[in-house]
């Protein structure tokens, strides 16, 4: 069986000189290509591949960052790095990657890396970009959801905040809302420098925070730059909050 590959990296020849190592592959075939990792993720979606070779450093979204919102689909493909980074790098990114090819990339490598990935079932997949997102060195930069059927990714900078019902968390951003399954403790460890708890259901971000003020029954809250949302401060993370705004 010919199996999918999505060739992502932000150069133009890179791309062009892995499309041109699997030209004569009657294993694999090339279903699209991506610049960036924003792209990565949405023609993932789309055009399921198999694997998927995608470059670490990439502007806007990065390869690690990628995977671990394709490690999130229903049926995530496997994803080999290829990378410009040393041996010393990669270490320090995964133990249990699908897979690495240092550049510049030899058919050779190539082809077995590929062999390999083919052999992992979806399990195995799913590990191997798990254990890469919990090494990821890169702050993450984006929110991805589902709306309509469709993947929407969302820059972290314009999350206003984050409230948790049951098992769902809605994000408040500047063009609207969307509901997502990732749990407000993943979403403050990743964030932590960016955004402040207020409350148990509730993760703010710091640029959004104007002020503090009292609701109708004598509640804090916080208040909102061009939010009219209004969210109220437990008393347990009240202080935490009060010396924040007033230390800023």
């Amino acid at each position: 069986m010919t199996l999918k590959v999505l060739v992502v990296d932000d150069e133009e020849y890179a791309r062009a000189r892995i499309k041109g190592l699997l030209a004569t592959q009657v294993d694999y075939a090339v279903c699209a290509e991506a610049e960036n990792g924003v792209d990565a993720v949405l023609m993932t979606e789309r055009y399921q591949p198999d694997i998927v070779l995608m470059d670490i450093s990439m502007p806007g979204m990065d390869g690690l960052e990628a995977a671990r919102h394709i490690s999130g689909m229903d049926s995530p493909p496997a994803v080999i790095f290829t990378t410009a980074y040393g041996e010393y790098a990669l270490e320090a990114f995964s133990t249990k990657a699908t897979g690495y090819l240092m550049k510049p990339i030899r058919q050779e490598q190539l082809l077995q890396s590929l062999e390999q990935a083919r052999s992992l079932n979806r399990a195995q997949r799913m590990e191997a970009l798990e254990n890469r997102e919990g090494r990821n060195l890169a702050a993450r930069k984006h929110i991805c959801a589902r709306m309509r059927g469709n993947l929407e990714l969302i820059p972290i900078e314009d999350v206003v905040y984050f409230q948790a019902d049951q098992k769902y968390v809605t994000v408040r951003h500047k063009k609207g809302e969307v509901i997502i399954e990732e749990s407000l403790k993943s979403l403050e460890t990743d964030l932590a420098d960016r955004f402040i708890r207020i409350h148990r259901n509730a993760l703010v971000a710091k640029t959004a925070i104007s002020g503090l003020s009292k609701s109708s029954i004598g509640r804090t809250q916080v208040v909102l730059d061009n939010v009219k949302d209004q969210l109220e401060v437990s008393r347990r993370h009240l202080a935490e909050v009060r010396r924040f705004v007033r230390n800023r």
